[in-house]
């Protein structure tokens, strides 16, 4: 097993910040480690990496303890941290020698990676002169330069504009096909979706939700019918059991009973068709993980204590 935590635990005083967690990650992707703010996500990360001791518990890549097993990892935290009276391509040297790469593969490694994030030409300007968006490009690119098997990116979106973001979505799934080991935390419920084939949600330190989100989702059943079609159909929905839950420019959003949705909205959709009012859209959806995410923490609100 590639990546292996076993009940790791971490006590700040009274506060346990993180209790008996659990995850694995046994084939190349992108782990979803996510929660509310104060979780105890960038606790458990920090214990993974050896920067802080755990209390009890282990974490493991190919069965030996991470701080002492040679693995190249890279890690963006949320703080970002570079040198703002620093140029950029000197920093990034520098950064690279700290990985134990020769001066040669280094060079090559800051030329061919300011390429890629298309910032070449602030290679010898410092960083205080560059925009938010594009020093969160070189924090990226630090992290990338000595070509890490295991990656883990603290809320690598935040403060991007679309266009950078849709940047680095495509980097990380270029390096997931490459065969990276990728934890992505992130508030961004829909990027986490996009690309996480299992999660661990976090609240207060403890695990409240974990495994494959596919399976997860799939546990729910159809929780959501989505039409577009005339308003005659929306005025029919009512009759079936259907509830309006949100209208959009071009459609709605209902939400389908617990026991016979399915039943329900396929008698819908004969009558539809029946009366000629024939849809654009007729979707039957599974909840999104932003949906579950807000049932799960809710569930758990009146648990005490915040982590760290």
């Amino acid at each position: 097993m590639p990546l292996e935590l076993t009940s790791l635990t971490k006590r700040f005083g009274q506060k346990v910040a993180v209790e008996d967690l659990n995850l694995t990650m046994a084939s190349p992707g992108v782990y979803g480690l996510i929660g509310t703010n104060g979780a105890g996500k960038t606790t458990t990360i920090r214990m993974l990496l050896g920067m802080l001791p755990a209390d009890e518990g282990t974490a493991l890549w190919n069965g030996t303890p991470i701080p002492k097993s040679g693995l190249r990892y890279g890690y963006m935290p949320e703080e970002r941290g570079i040198y703002m009276k620093t140029k950029v391509a000197e920093q990034l040297l520098y950064f690279a020698r700290l990985r134990g790469m020769r001066k040669a593969d280094a060079q090559a490694a800051v030329r061919q990676c300011l390429e890629r994030l298309g910032v070449s030409e602030y290679a010898n300007m410092q960083a205080e002169k560059l925009s938010k968006g594009n020093q969160q490009k070189i924090q990226l690119i630090s992290t990338l330069l000595h070509d890490p098997e295991l990656l883990i990116l603290d809320e690598p979106f935040s403060g991007l504009d679309p266009l950078n973001t849709q940047l680095f979505r495509d980097l990380i799934q270029e390096m997931a096909a490459q065969g990276k080991y990728i934890i992505l935390s992130s508030h961004q419920m829909s990027v986490v979706e996009e690309y996480c084939r299992e999660i661990t949600l976090m609240h207060r330190g403890k695990t409240i939700l974990q495994g494959d989100l596919r399976k997860i989702k799939a546990g729910y059943g159809h929780t959501k019918l989505v039409l577009a079609a005339p308003e005659e159909a929306v005025q029919m929905a009512e009759g079936f059991g259907l509830r309006l839950c949100e209208r959009r420019a071009d459609e709605t959003v209902f939400t389908l009973p617990a026991q016979g949705g399915d039943a329900q909205a396929e008698g819908f959709l004969r009558a539809l068709l029946a009366a000629n009012l024939l849809p654009v859209k007729f979707l039957l959806s599974e909840p999104t993980l932003h949906e579950i995410f807000i049932e799960k923490v809710g569930s758990a609100a009146g648990e005490g204590g915040a982590a760290a």
